[in-house]
């Protein structure tokens, strides 16, 4: 019995087992009491609309989080045309983190949350509901609609993003790692609540897009880093790349390796 419970424990502590939880639980949560998502969203909404949609600080900390993808973004994508640049010297990100990091971002928010989910579900965002001030119906989780075009509120993609910000602490050397995953924890939370407070999402789209974006992240980690196949070490993919960059100096005019 022991060892039972502690093999369900185990599988329990796993992080794409937690993600698949936290969805289904959201999932059974929301559609049984949708009324959580009017009610959360009610608390700041004033009566002419979401106040807070206006404050400096709240919209310095939205940009804040848009400044860091940039930024994370142009790190890598420099970290790989200089590997390309100079083939001789080895790349300032270690190559396999700099394929987690693109290949998470453009399956988790890119691919999955944006292109898929919002632009498809036409869930209207509480800001466009009649019980806010606008003229849509209100509309449950899961629950495709035409009441929105494109960009909508089904799942958020800001929270998305914001919770890829944490696999960050999965990349960076080891003595790092619990100080970024709790600063970037922090910095999550308040990312993701802070689109509930502008109106533009319901919690329930902010919970599911964490479980979503965690379990694409839990995915490629494991083909990364637990158990990757030879062509994805990070000693293969500085060789690629390196082999890469002579192959395009040797295409330069007048140019030899």
């Amino acid at each position: 019995m022991r060892s039972l419970i502690r093999a369900s424990s185990r599988r329990l502590a796993d992080p794409l087992t937690a993600s698949a939880i936290l969805v289904l639980a959201a999932t059974a949560v929301f559609l049984a009491w949708p009324g959580i998502d009017l009610w959360f969203s009610g608390i700041f909404y004033g009566g002419e609309g979401f106040v807070l949609a206006s404050n400096p600080a709240l919209l310095a900390l939205r940009r804040s989080g848009e400044v860091i993808l940039i930024a994370v973004s142009a790190a890598v994508l420099a970290s790989v045309a200089l590997k390309i640049v100079r083939p001789d010297r080895p790349s300032l990100i270690p190559p396999r983190a700099s394929l987690f990091l693109a290949a998470t971002l453009a399956l988790g928010p890119g691919l999955l949350v944006n292109l898929i989910l919002k632009n498809n579900w036409g869930r209207p965002r509480p800001v466009q509901i009649e019980a806010f001030g606008g003229d849509a119906p209100f509309v449950g989780i899961w629950q495709m609609s035409d009441h929105c075009d494109r960009n909508c509120s089904f799942v958020s993609g800001e929270a998305s993003s914001a919770i890829w910000i944490m696999s960050l602490a999965l990349v960076v050397p080891p003595r790092w790692r619990l100080v970024t995953f709790a600063v970037t924890g922090v910095y999550a939370l308040a990312l993701s609540f802070n689109r509930i407070a502008f109106g533009g999402h319901f919690l329930s789209d902010v919970i599911l897009s964490w479980g979503l974006t965690l379990a694409i992240v839990t995915v490629v980690y494991r083909l990364l880093y637990v158990d990757p196949p030879a062509a994805l070490t990070d000693e293969r993919l500085e060789a690629g790349l390196g082999r890469l960059g002579l192959a395009l100096r040797r295409m330069l005019p007048g140019r030899r390796a």
